[in-house]
This record gives structure tokens, sequence and C-alpha cells, in this order.
């Protein structure tokens, strides 16, 4: 992949489609009582959590079109704070910041969802090739690896991103989800959302069995897949599309890229497989005693990694 296109704003990088002001202004919003907020480290199972929180709160009507979707619920680095405070935004918020970037407020609640390192990286690798311009010939996995357990990546080192939030993951506002838990036991952790996010909501799913098999359809991979099979070029489209018909003053700062788009790679949208385990199928030998050694030295002070040791993790 060509990581000379990322983009350092305050140590973070960026893809080259995210507008500084933007970000600047995320990370400087103070949450609000009422705000839902949730946090991974890219390819954490963002989207699949958004869907289910989404299909809660609206009783499984959440808007269509994709613009109008992200504009429910704003990737806020993407789109600045403005999204995060505009009147009509009613859903949570998404974000990939690291906790020393943005603000903690005691007034939000935050779901946090954590992946194992292995299956992040081969989700990362497919979603990042995809964003890769075809003129760049080398998209390896392993050349990919090593910029992974370098922090050169979106976001950076997925360890400086997980530790932090792990430290928070006993406050009473923040609900900490193994991704590999939600995929196990979908309702149990779809209902302990809903209780978290309010009783109401835990009872309403409760109550009415037709809406939640509902809402687990919706969020099912198999429904996923169609419903965001779009990729994130096609997402910034879908949302300039809207600057026409809306007063969002924030979508102008949208960063587009000048002239023709280069064909990318083949790679993945937003929804691949979605397995646990499929580092098996990716990993060598050699690259497996590399990550372990990378883990090993971020982790030597964390007992983070007893996270997974359910899961036959090297």
């Amino acid at each position: 992949m060509n990581f000379n296109s990322l983009k350092d704003i305050d140590d973070v990088p960026f893809l080259d489609i995210f507008s500084e002001d933007n970000v600047r202004s995320s990370m400087k919003y103070e949450p609000r009582a009422g705000d839902v907020i949730i946090v991974t480290y890219p390819k954490c199972g963002t989207t699949w959590t958004q869907c289910i929180v989404s299909n809660i709160l609206t009783k499984a009507n959440v808007p269509s079109h994709p613009g109008e979707y992200m504009l429910y619920t704003p990737f806020i680095e993407l789109l600045g704070s403005e999204a995060a405070m505009n009147p009509s935004r009613k859903g949570p918020l998404m974000t990939h910041l690291p906790l020393k970037n943005m603000i903690f407020s005691k007034q939000a609640k935050y779901i946090y969802v954590a992946r194992n390192p292995y299956d992040c990286c081969v989700s990362a690798y497919y979603f990042l090739k995809g964003l890769t311009p075809k003129s760049h010939l080398d998209v390896s996995f392993e050349t990919f690896v090593q910029n992974f357990i370098s922090g050169k990546v979106f976001y950076g080192d997925y360890f400086d991103h997980l530790l932090g939030w792990y430290k928070l993951r006993n406050e009473p506002n923040v609900l900490f989800i193994l991704y590999e838990q939600l995929k196990e036991e979908t309702e149990k952790w779809t209902l302990k959302i809903a209780e978290f996010l309010g009783k109401e909501h835990c009872t309403a799913l409760r109550n009415d069995r037709t809406l939640l098999d509902k809402i687990l359809q919706l969020s099912s991979l198999e429904k996923m897949k169609v419903t965001f099979n779009y990729n994130a070029h096609d997402r910034i489209q879908g949302l300039l599309e809207l600057s026409s018909r809306h007063s969002l003053k924030f979508l102008d700062k949208l960063n587009k890229r000048p002239g023709k788009i280069e064909e990318m790679h083949e790679g993945a949208g937003f929804v691949r497989k979605g397995i646990i385990g499929d580092w098996r199928n990716h990993f060598t030998s050699k690259q497996v005693d590399v990550t372990k050694e990378w883990i090993a030295k971020k982790t030597s002070a964390s007992d983070v990694m007893l996270l997974w040791s359910a899961y036959g993790l090297p």
C-alpha cells in the first residue's frame, strides 16, 4: 500500500480524504448529555455496532440512503463537530480517535469494541488495499503486516488505541465489548447494548420478539453486505449529493480528489467476512513470530491479551 499518502494530524495518521479542519474540530468536540459514542480502532466492528445501536434507538427504522445514514450517525472526524452538533442528528456518533486525542465526558455513553490484533490486521489489509491505486504495485500482505505492527497505518498503532480504552473498561459510562463475543452471542450482546443505552430499550426488545428478531436480521452479516456494500468513496459521494439539498456547511469541507479518481486494487468495503480466526489463512509462521514479539513489547505492562485467552491466538 502507498502509506506515503497518510497525513499526520496531531500525531494521528489519516487518509487524504479527511479534512484537517474537520479532524481538528472533532478532537475538540465536548460530548453532551445524551451522546452515545461508538469507539473502535479501525476494522474492529465499527459498522456492525453502528448498525445494532442505530436500529435499537430507532426501533429498526434507520435512514436507508447512505448519505442520510451518515448524517444520522456521523463519523465525527470525517464530518467534524458540526455534524455532531447538528440539531437534526439523533443517532450515535462514531470515532476511531485514540483516547488521548478526544475529550472524554462523564455525561456521554461510550461503547468500545475491541477485536484481536491478528484478525484486525487482516481486515484492515483488505479495506486499505481497496483504497490503494493500481499505480502502486506493492499491495502484499507481507508489507502490510510490517506497516501494521510499526503503526504506519491509518490511526496509528493498534495497542496505543486499545490500551487507553482498556483502562476505562470499568467506568459506568463505558461498555467494553469484544468483537468475538458479539459474533458468538449476538442476541445476548445486543440486549446488553440495549440495556446500556437505557432500560427502556432493553425492555422494548424483551417484550417484542418480532422487533428483536428484525434488529438481529438487519445487523446480520448477510444483510449488512447488501446494505453497506459501498466503499469509502461511495460514502463520500453520497454525502456530497446531500450538500445541494441541505444547508450543511461542514459537507463543503470534505476533501474532494482533484481530477479523475484512479482505478483501485480489488479489496473489501466496510463489510467483508466478519469471522473469527481468519488470520490463520493469511499469517505465515514468520509473520506470527514478529507479531508476537510486537504484542509482547506493547503489552508488557498490561494483561489486555487475556481478553482473547479462549480464542487460540499464538
